[in-house]
């Protein structure tokens, strides 16, 4: 029965968000709709970037070369099979079904590289981890570059739209509800533990090397399942949406958000979405924008808006849902509570 019950509220968000993303499919005029494609690729990239920033308290700077090697995964897949119909199926429920298997063909390649860089990287910590994912991120963006096989530094171009409203938020719930069942689990609380104190965590006999490298691997193919919609939203994937920028721009979401706060991973997303198209025209003053954000955050809240609680934590919410309390110390899966002395409980 509990089987069944965690079953169902796994496979619920996905019913009722598919039958609200066609109807907001079949409405949404084309322009809102790109926007809110850009929001939910956001959405995947801050709340999976969360999971090794946040959850193990690690560094990562590495996300734009995860998104590289979806990208490209799944475009050179979707190139070669473009119109292929297979036996029984229409044509256009074939190419739904190719583009289902270069999304899942694009978390694999981006997951098999984060093991890769992860393995010999996560021993580090701190600025070392974070200079070697820049570094991965940087020769990921060289190879593509010089390779006749990807079209080099012109990329890959006239890919078939296949990115919609229902594929993007599809990807938004499963991200979601990974990120939140992984902080509910056994795995999660380890992973708190790394994050709160390692030394400790390792003392206490927690593999703190293998759950980071398993949490880098998550985050890393979600990261190349975001590269894949996006270069399917524009139709090209080229090395310049892959830079060190990009991956500055997700850990700012993350930051602003909360570290290790799903829900302020997606509001951070949602707001700073938005807060580049309405101000498109000062695109050149984008990245002075995020250091002017950081630095005040800093100064005011350096914990970011939500901190490590979620919104439905809020004692607003609290009261609005009388939701039961997932842990009984009544903390969020997420949250560190102190005590008066000033240590962690």
């Amino acid at each position: 029965m509990g089987r069944l019950r965690l079953l169902s509220r796994s496979i619920l968000p996905f019913i009722v968000g598919i039958v609200i993303l066609a109807g907001l499919q079949s409405v949404m005029p084309p322009v809102f709709a790109v926007i809110l494609i850009y929001m939910g690729v956001n959405v995947v990239l801050a709340v999976s970037l969360n999971v090794v920033n946040g959850f193990t308290g690690q560094f990562s700077l590495g996300h734009a070369g995860f998104m590289a090697v979806g990208a490209y995964t799944a475009a050179k897949i979707t190139l070669s099979l473009s119109g292929v119909q297979f036996p029984l199926l229409g044509y256009g429920v074939s190419q739904q079904v190719i583009f289902a298997i270069a999304l899942g063909a694009a978390m694999a390649t981006a997951a098999a590289a984060g093991f890769l860089v992860g393995m010999p990287s996560l021993r580090l910590r701190g600025d070392y981890l974070a200079i070697v994912t820049l570094g991965f991120g940087e020769i990921i963006r060289s190879i593509i570059e010089n390779m006749k096989f990807l079209g080099q530094a012109t990329g890959l171009s006239g890919l078939p739209q296949r990115s919609n409203l229902i594929w993007v938020g599809v990807s938004v719930i499963a991200t979601v509800v990974m990120a939140y069942r992984l902080a509910s689990s056994t795995q999660g609380r380890a992973l708190f533990a790394i994050r709160e104190d390692e030394i400790a965590a390792e003392a206490m006999g927690v593999d703190t090397t293998g759950y980071k490298v398993r949490a880098f691997v998550i985050s890393a193919a979600y990261a190349g399942l975001a590269g894949a919609l996006i270069a399917h939203a524009i139709q090209l994937s080229t090395p310049r949406m892959f830079t060190f920028i990009r991956s500055i721009e997700v850990v700012v979401m993350v930051v602003l958000g909360g570290l290790g706060s799903i829900s302020g991973a997606i509001v951070a997303a949602c707001t700073l979405t938005v807060a580049l198209e309405a101000l498109r025209e000062f695109q050149a003053y984008r990245m002075v924008a995020y250091a002017l954000l950081l630095i005040i955050l800093m100064l005011t809240r350096p914990q970011g808006i939500f901190g490590t609680r979620e919104l439905w934590d809020l004692p607003f919410f609290r009261k609005l849902f009388r939701r039961p309390a997932l842990a009984a110390s009544g903390a969020a899966p997420t949250e560190v509570r102190d005590d008066s002395t000033g240590g962690a409980r």
